[in-house]
């Protein structure tokens, strides 16, 4: 529970020597990047829904939805790969 602390701490004064812009870009990429990631999962359940009908399954899982967000249409096409051929 200290180390949960001092990490708080230790974050927030380290925000607080920043320049406000930076503050404000990286709140704007970790807020995209939390958005790629939901619309990661809601891609992979659909995918998944819709691949029970012609048998593929897609694993609805951390990996995956990361490989998703992370990657976009490139990984998107892993993962049908990865569906398809293992």
């Amino acid at each position: 529970m200290k180390i949960i602390g001092i990490a708080i701490i230790g974050t927030v004064l380290l925000l607080l020597l920043m320049d406000k812009t930076k503050i404000k870009k990286l709140t704007e990429n970790l807020s995209v990047f939390w958005f790629r990631l939901a619309f990661a999962f809601l891609a992979l359940f659909i995918l998944n829904i819709a691949g029970g009908f012609v048998g593929i399954y897609f694993p609805v899982n951390v990996a995956s939805g990361f490989l998703l967000a992370i990657l976009g249409i490139p990984g998107f096409a892993a993962l049908i790969a990865f569906a398809v051929f293992l």
